[in-house]
């Protein structure tokens, strides 16, 4: 196997990112911008069709990294869960099914690369896991007849991961799914329902599936956090957000978030630990939300597995699993500030 020993995000990472976002806000208020209002050289060495956007430019920064300097994972090799050592009891991943095909995507792995371009039971898809916002969503990377590939522009809108296709270099909103800017600007991706889990939790109930091995091409110190401390309830994100005052929930409670047509509703996991069980209507659906259990936060401790525990949920309409995420309530805030919060 070829170790791809390319420049990696420093273990200081939260220095680093303030820094970055620190740098990003001196240069839009010194007047450097380009195409629209975007900060100078945001675009500089893109393909991508700028006059083409549904959002203003200038609501992009850059996260620190550049172009694919957080490299997303091509070619993901597999073992089967009952072989794989790796992993302790609680730590977190993505559990995805496809088609009666399930696979895992453990975190300690998407929170180095943030994109992982799959294919499942003949579907391709994109995993994907910002840890600014800790929103775990997958994607069918299908759009029309055309098959797209994601990488990481290296930039960020209200702190939320801003992907790219290869294909034409559209500039894609990973909390929405949404391209904002280029060539597929407005064009949206579809939702597959994905959740994070613990390992113990999906070892038990799928022992046959295939889960994400640590030989991804790249040296990261996987299993280590570089978020460390990130996820304090009450501390604001580190890069600037819309509707940053918005109160209802702290900046980063966790929230159970479910879109419906035009409406959306968050459900607090602080609820959702002393309920159980939460039922909710919007759109003209009955969504159930039910804790399935606690998984390790992925963005607490320096060492993933010693992390606090955290809720996990699933989400069904008639039994049937459907799409949401759990991110930080800022995020949401930010995105969708109509969402219904459910306390």
């Amino acid at each position: 196997m070829r170790i791809e020993l390319d420049v990696c995000i420093s273990t200081s990472v939260p220095v680093l990112l303030a820094a970055a976002a620190l740098a990003g806000c001196a240069g839009t208020s010194a007047g450097a911008a380009q195409a629209g209002g975007a900060p100078a050289g945001l675009f500089a060495g893109w393909r991508t069709d700028v006059h083409r956007h549904v959002v203003p430019l200038s609501e992009f920064q850059s996260g620190g990294p550049g172009k694919d300097g957080i490299p997303a994972v091509d070619r993901p090799r597999f073992a089967p869960a009952r072989a794989t050592r790796y992993l302790q009891p609680r730590e977190p991943l993505i559990e995805l099914t496809v088609h009666g095909q399930t696979r895992g995507y453990p975190l300690e792995i998407l929170i180095w690369h943030e994109i992982v371009n799959d294919r499942i039971a003949g579907v391709p898809v994109a995993v994907t896991f910002c840890p600014l916002c800790n929103t775990a969503i997958a994607f069918d990377r299908r759009l029309g007849g055309t098959v797209l590939d994601f990488g990481t522009t290296g930039n960020l809108r209200n702190s939320d991961l801003v992907m790219y296709d290869r294909q034409s270099e559209s500039w894609w909103q990973q909390f929405s799914g949404q391209a904002l800017v280029g060539r597929f600007a407005g064009r949206t991706l579809g939702l597959l329902p994905a959740r994070i889990v613990s390992w113990r939790d999906f070892l038990t109930r799928h022992p046959n599936a295939l889960v994400l091995t640590r030989h991804t091409g790249y040296a990261r110190p996987y299993g280590e956090n570089p978020y460390q401390g990130y996820d304090d309830v009450s501390s604001p994100p580190f890069f600037p957000v819309r509707n940053g005052g918005d109160r209802r929930l702290p900046p980063k409670q966790r929230v159970v978030y479910i879109e419906a047509g035009r409406e959306s509703v968050a459900v607090s996991e602080a609820l959702l630990a002393r309920k159980k069980v939460v039922r909710v209507r919007i759109g003209g659906h009955q969504f159930v939300v039910r804790a399935t259990g606690t998984a390790a936060t992925a963005l607490g401790a320096a060492t993933i597995a010693d992390a606090r525990g955290v809720v996990t949920a699933r989400v069904t309409e008639n039994g049937r699993p459907v799409p949401f995420t759990e991110p930080f309530w800022f995020a949401v805030a930010a995105f969708r500030p109509h969402t219904r919060v459910i306390r």
